[in-house]
């Protein structure tokens, strides 16, 4: 079934609901829906109580057998950022003190991180702790903090190709980077710097090119020739093969084309946003759990839970960004069905005893063997955020 099928078929439960003429809640926050995401918001509080306690001052990416790992393979420094922002995000729900003095001290724990030029992911450290904590003081100091990370993030821009290269090295752009490049809209809003926005612009408009195909799937990775600045061929890292669709990386896309088109208002980036969407909604399961790439032939772990709260926060923004009614409801009845699984036992630890991540059944790295059916910190925390833009929307 294809994204225009996907539409087709909803709108026809739409209009049978009409016909009937039941006051249905498909498309609509249903209330015992909306009181059992409010029973996480203790769960989660349970978990990262542990964890600050348990291991303060530390900042893991996956759990082992159940357990944050402090010691396992890292691949890359790019995680920081979401423990900070899970901290901000329970703050922002419960207004306890505990967790803004959390939250304010592992912000300024990587706040010379700034200055990095090692990694593409300054956006997840920085929009996810940074920006939560100045859109709640307005202080000055903390919006050049996210200035100064966003003149960083571009220096890694490609001139001859036009994109902002992966830690892989200078002929590698990342689909992930879209998740990152707002960093640098906001930089140049902020400072109105119009060489910052022309580099995040371009930036886009090379992975709109590259990365997402006609269909809407999207490829992990692309690879240029320093020399000339071409094209030269797609690959990956994480998914199944080269030329398949990695199901985080496609949640990447959505998330990350939606937030730039909240920053650009350029209609092409809504349109890619949507079409990538469309790919999810015509390739998930039903219960909305993805596995590792969406073209792998009997995948070894049926689930990505990380991919699946990625994609949720994806939809959840679309459904405010299209102009399209029809499409902002189906967008939005799908991020609750993810959701919905989501805090079930089977992926919820709540009912796992020891378990210390929230989200059961995240990979990190498949092709590593690295945080594989586990909890990841970036699952965790897309898992909260959105959880928490529902329940901003239904209170």
């Amino acid at each position: 079934m294809g994204p225009a099928e996907v539409i087709s078929s909803l709108e026809h439960k739409k209009s049978w609901f009409n016909s009937q003429g039941i006051v249905s809640n498909y498309f609509m926050l249903d209330q015992m829906l909306s009181h059992s995401f409010e029973s996480v918001i203790p769960f989660a509080e349970q978990q990262l109580e542990r964890l600050v306690t348990q291991h303060p001052d530390c900042f893991p990416l996956y759990t082992e057998k159940g357990c944050w790992s402090l010691e396992g393979d890292r691949w890359t420094n790019w995680c920081e950022g979401f423990l900070g922002g899970q901290l901000w995000l329970l703050y922002e729900q419960t207004g306890k003190a505990l967790w803004l003095e959390r939250a304010e001290h592992y912000s300024r724990l990587i706040v010379e991180r700034r200055f990095d030029r090692t990694v593409h992911d300054l956006g997840f450290l920085f929009m996810s702790t940074y920006k939560r904590w100045y859109d709640l003081t307005g202080d000055p100091e903390l919006q050049q903090i996210l200035v100064d990370a966003g003149r960083t993030l571009a220096l890694r821009f490609q001139r001859k190709g036009k994109y902002l290269c992966s830690f892989i090295g200078k002929q590698s752009l990342f689909v992930d980077i879209m998740m990152n490049v707002g960093l640098i809209f906001y930089a140049a809003q902020v400072t109105g710097e119009h060489n910052l926005w022309d580099i995040a612009t371009q930036h886009c408009q090379t992975t709109r090119r590259y990365l997402v195909r006609g269909d809407g799937s999207t490829a992990h990775e692309g690879i240029f020739d320093l020399k000339s600045g071409e094209f030269l061929r797609t690959s990956t890292h994480q998914g199944w093969r080269g030329d398949s669709c990695w199901a985080r990386g496609l949640a990447w896309a959505i998330y990350g084309f939606g937030t730039v088109y909240g920053y650009t208002h350029d209609p092409q980036d809504l349109a890619i946003a949507e079409l990538t969407a469309g790919y999810f909604l015509a390739h998930m399961p039903a219960n909305g759990i993805p596995p590792n790439d969406f073209d792998e032939p009997a995948p070894a772990h049926a689930y990505e839970s990380s991919a699946a709260a990625v994609a949720a926060g994806g939809l959840w923004q679309l459904s405010m960004l299209t102009p399209d009614a029809l499409h902002a409801q189906v967008y939005r009845q799908q991020a609750l069905t993810i959701l919905n699984t989501l805090i079930t036992p089977e992926f919820l630890a709540y009912e796992t005893p020891g378990w210390e991540g929230l989200l059961k059944h995240a990979i990190y790295h498949a092709q590593k063997g690295i945080g594989v059916d586990e909890s990841v910190m970036w699952g965790d925390y897309f898992f909260l955020e959105t959880l928490a833009e529902v329940l901003k929307d239904g209170r």
